[in-house]
């Protein structure tokens, strides 16, 4: 398929609610990752790397945290004349789509006629909310083959998680039943956010529910749209055996983390064949671990500088561990400092906030520390501080 016939969309104007504390001031997909990375990078990495260039970003929520980093899309070579990277942010004026969306399929339905300007035959929806490597192309080019209005990559995920996610039944490559955020799933292959579409008879269907529902009742694409495809015979099934870790939540996304500092990681975002591309951020070459330091199966961001114990963790740019101080199993963001005599367990420790207490404990829940606090008291595993509501 040729270059010019794939286009990308983008959803990334959720809130993200459940990434609580984390989501307060950014959006969803500009959450960072792996010390180094941003969620976004991943789908606009997925799309270089298939070469496709042709990609739109629909954005919403706190959208300043996210524009600063897609820096015009140059990291990903989409800064481009013709082409390349396109924001798309809620809008007024005399058609219809207007407005701040209240879920995945208003977003894709008020951008209908910008797509039917483009005229792709292949539209690729997806979220920026998940950690993997897919190419965009290849299913594209199946899903033309395949001849159905959508194609939905399925992965298995664990049984008692299937019921956050959109659950299917499939006889070969076709879908006979989706099932959206069930509460008593049947089974546990799921539709992982990543939606091949043929443009014209899958807007025809969301034009037909504007009608019969109003534009704020389109919901997420999973309650009307998905459903009335599959009962039309019109969806098709693209398994994906690879990694794929949704990280909407705080213990998915802390999970995540722990697998990168495996000692065989399941995704190797330095792959020379597939690399996970950010925007780069200026600092001294690598971190730094003094002669004090004792560190094991970890990741060190760049401008980092560790001095005391740190084991099983994540550590994003400039975050300083002072000698004297204990790290374990936990995610320090940018800027973090854990002062001497403070221990850090099992924790996810937002961007510039300086601990000076304990935070954590072996065997309990995840503590969230929010970004730009002081922690000057012990705080419990569970602890979310400060306590802000993020909703």
């Amino acid at each position: 398929m040729p270059r010019n016939q794939i286009l990308v969309l983008i959803l990334a104007g959720g809130a993200g609610g459940r990434l609580e504390l984390l989501t307060h001031t950014r959006a969803k997909p500009a959450v960072p990752f792996a010390g180094t990375h941003r969620l976004i990078d991943f789908p606009l990495s997925n799309c270089l790397n298939a070469g496709i260039d042709d990609v739109w970003v629909s954005q919403q929520f706190n959208p300043v945290s996210l524009s600063d980093h897609l820096a015009n899309g140059r990291p990903w070579d989409l800064d481009r004349t013709t082409g390349g990277l396109l924001i798309l942010h809620p809008r007024q004026g005399n058609e219809g789509g207007e407005g701040f969306q209240t879920g995945t399929a208003q977003a894709l339905w008020s951008q209908a006629e910008l797509i039917r300007e483009f005229d792709p035959p292949a539209l690729v929806v997806v979220s920026a909310d998940a950690v993997y490597k897919l190419d965009y192309r290849a299913v594209a080019e199946a899903h033309r083959e395949g001849g159905k209005a959508v194609t939905m990559v399925t992965t298995e995920v664990e049984p008692e998680d299937a019921g956050r996610y959109g659950v299917v039944q499939v006889d070969g490559e076709r879908i006979t039943d989706y099932a959206y955020k069930p509460d008593e799933p049947e089974g546990n292959v799921i539709a992982n956010e990543v939606f091949v579409f043929t443009p014209e008879p899958v807007l025809a269907a969301l034009d037909a529910l504007e009608r019969e529902r109003g534009e704020a009742e389109l919901d997420d694409l999973g309650d009307h749209l998905l459903p009335r495809l599959v009962d039309a015979g019109e969806a098709r099934a693209h398994p994906f055996d690879g990694y794929w870790r949704d990280v909407g939540t705080i213990p998915a996304y802390h999970t995540a983390h722990m697998e990168l500092v495996q000692d065989e990681p399941p995704i190797d975002l330095d792959d020379p064949a597939w690399p996970i591309l950010t925007r780069a951020v200026s600092r001294r070459a690598a971190g730094q671990v003094g002669a004090s330091a004792t560190v094991s199966a970890c990741l060190i961001a760049p401008g980092a500088t560790v001095a005391g114990d740190v084991s099983g963790s994540v550590l994003g740019r400039g975050v300083v561990v002072e000698e004297g101080a204990t790290v374990r199993d936990s995610v320090l963001l940018e800027g973090t400092v854990v002062r001497s005599g403070a221990t850090v367990t099992r924790a996810i420790v937002d961007d510039h906030v300086d601990v000076r207490a304990d935070v954590g404990e072996p065997d309990g829940e995840i503590a969230l520390i929010g970004l730009h606090t002081t922690v000057d008291e012990t705080l419990p595993g569970g602890a979310r501080y400060p306590e802000v509501d993020s909703d």
